[in-house]
């Protein structure tokens, strides 16, 4: 097969990097995988693992007739056998054109925590969780689930972390508690932010550093925070490390890793503890009692919607004062990831699941009526959007 995988950025995230991971596994299966996406920082990684890039339009407001056409062009121009699209926009602007006009089977890959109303309800969708897979069987009948996939070799533990360490400025007796995201106004902030409040209040004979790695549009607000908590503490205890294409020396400096999703059992593949942050004041440390909950809704939760500084506060506390469990913590973790979250059988899967999608096809008076309810759904949310954006000019 020919396949084209649709994302919609190519900045640093859990979901792309996942499609690009994904798109390998499959490609030495056999296949052909093209990787399509605006230019970004990921491109390199592409490269890297041998994948073709084809550049798609320069980001916008999404789903666009540029971006539908501009699909619809690739998939002619190039004989691609079938689209798979991550996230909402790309599964849009890929139905929309290509698999409307002509038919090309298109597989629906959402990684968010919850699946928008406007992702076409025929179409095969790949999700993250067995919660959201649950809660989706009861509106469409082709779901399927492919947890988070590590790659464990390129994720493993490293023997001495002494020139890691080094590179962050770390002491022999500090604690560094290390954070691996994507810095966006929305979903992780709040955990951050109350990480940093944390960091910056806890007892100085912790040795506590957070280090946060990474960037993105709240990056000026998570640096204000960690410039308040630093100087109330009276000592660098919060530092903003920037963009790390290769996360490795972060993962390998750390003695705990606070995360969510991909980054979260990343951390576990390194054999490090983990406290998993969610959103709503949401915490909770990963060990063998947690990991049930864990597996049915992801590493991710949603809290009471109370502030969740004191329970991150108790969370990293109770972490350091018994470091005797950390060597424990840290293998069982990996185990997990080899066991369960292996990138070669999700490569396996995802061949699986295209070949299904071939076989079903449906015709074209049958794609136009399947696109009806969510192009519906779509200008509800959009009209929603625009109403919002005026109540806010006006206030």
């Amino acid at each position: 097969m020919r396949i084209l995988t649709c994302l919609h950025t190519m900045e640093i995230g859990g979901s792309q990097i996942n499609a690009i991971e994904i798109a390998a596994k499959v490609a030495a299966l056999g296949h052909e995988v093209l990787i399509y996406g605006p230019p970004g920082e990921l491109c390199p990684m592409v490269a890297g693992l041998g994948l073709e890039f084809v550049a798609a339009p320069p980001k916008g407001e999404a789903p666009s007739p540029r971006n539908v056409a501009a699909i619809a062009d690739v998939v002619r121009e190039r004989e691609i056998d079938l689209v798979h699209a991550y996230e909402w926009a790309p599964s849009l602007e890929a139905a929309y054109g290509a698999y409307l006009r002509s038919g090309v089977p298109l597989v629906v890959t959402v990684l968010s925590m919850e699946v928008p109303a406007w992702v076409p309800k025929h179409l095969p969708l790949v999700v993250g969780t067995e919660e959201i897979a649950e809660q989706e069987r009861g509106l469409r009948s082709q779901v399927y689930v492919i947890e988070p996939p590590i790659d464990t070799d390129l994720n493993a533990p490293v023997a001495d972390n002494r020139a890691a360490r080094a590179r962050f400025g770390l002491a022999d007796d500090d604690v560094a508690v290390v954070s691996v995201s994507r810095l966006n106004a929305h979903l992780k902030l709040e955990g951050l932010l109350a990480a940093i409040r944390a960091a910056g209040g806890l007892d100085p004979a912790l040795r506590v550093r957070l280090l946060i790695v990474g960037d993105g549009p709240a990056r000026g607000e998570l640096q204000a925070a960690a410039d308040a908590a630093n100087a109330s503490a009276g000592a660098e205890r919060v530092t903003l490390v920037g963009e790390m294409l290769d996360p490795t020396d972060a993962y390998t400096a750390a003695d705990l890793v606070i995360g969510m999703g991909s980054s979260a059992l990343r951390a576990m593949a390194f054999a490090k503890p983990l406290l998993v942050q969610g959103e709503r004041g949401f915490w909770m440390p990963f060990n063998p009692g947690t990991l049930p909950t864990f597996l049915h809704q992801g590493f991710y939760g949603l809290g009471d919607g109370k502030d969740g500084t004191e329970r991150v506060a108790a969370g990293l506390t109770s972490m350091i004062m018994n470091r005797v469990d950390w060597p424990g913590l840290g293998d069982y973790g990996r185990q997990v990831v080899i066991e369960r979250f292996s990138l070669a059988a999700a490569g396996r899967r995802q061949v699986e699941i295209y070949e299904a999608a071939m076989k079903d096809r449906l015709s074209l008076a049958q794609r136009v009526s399947s696109l009806a309810h969510p192009t519906a759904h779509l200008i509800n949310f959009k009209k929603h959007l625009a109403t919002e954006r005026i109540k806010g000019r006006r206030s």
